[in-house]
Order: C-alpha cells, then sequence, then structure tokens
C-alpha cells in the first residue's frame, strides 16, 4: 500500500509502540546516510490519536497535525534537511498507538 501511494519503494520498515501519551520522541530528523539524500519515509499509525509536529529549522514555524488511526503520512524531498519533527508527550492519551515507518535504507547497511 506505501509503495502504491507513495510511488516509493520500501526495503525497511521500523515499528514503533507508543504505550499511552507517556512515550513520545524528541525534535528529530531521519536524516541519516543510511536513509539516502532525499528519503521518502511513509508512516503508518494506528490506534492511539496523537499530535505530530514539524518545525522549520530556519524560521521555526511549527505545524501541527493530528495522526489518527489508519492515517498516513508521507515525508520526502528536502524534508528531513529542512524541517524536524516530533511526538509530544501528553497525559491526555491513554491508548496504545503502533506506528510503522517505512523506508529505503541504502549502502553499507543492506550490503
Amino acid at each position: 500500500m506505501c509503495a502504491a501511494v507513495t510511488n516509493a519503494t520500501f526495503n525497511a520498515v521500523l515499528a514503533n509502540l507508543y504505550r499511552d501519551g507517556s512515550d513520545g520522541v524528541g525534535w528529530h530528523a531521519d536524516n541519516e546516510a543510511s536513509n539516502g539524500r532525499e528519503p521518502t519515509i511513509a508512516s503508518l499509525s494506528f490506534g492511539a490519536s496523537r499530535r505530530f509536529d514539524f518545525r522549520h529549522r530556519e524560521s521555526k514555524q511549527t505545524i501541527q497535525v493530528q495522526l489518527d488511526s489508519g492515517s498516513l503520512l508521507v515525508m520526502s524531498g528536502l524534508s528531513q534537511h529542512c524541517w524536524v519533527h516530533q511526538l509530544p508527550r501528553t497525559k491526555k492519551v491513554l491508548e496504545p498507538r503502533v506506528n510503522l515507518t517505512f523506508r529505503r535504507v541504502v549502502g553499507a547497511a543492506v550490503e
């Protein structure tokens, strides 16, 4: 499904379990060399609805997106160079969320 929607090919998936709103991940970019220069990353969400934030590296503009169960978020092009993102912790979410992050790993990591 992710490959068809994004017109990208993937050879790896990361599975993340967020037990409730006390689990999250801080500001970061998926800019590791193993992801390639301009990676396409497709993120599928299941379970609890969670807020996902983007922040532009230079302007500091912040965009908030609500990721509901079954939603697909796609980051591509220069998004990992120009933006950072986070899944903030919250006391309002009591249910678990599973996130599957599809990517194409390149170079020595797959050899």
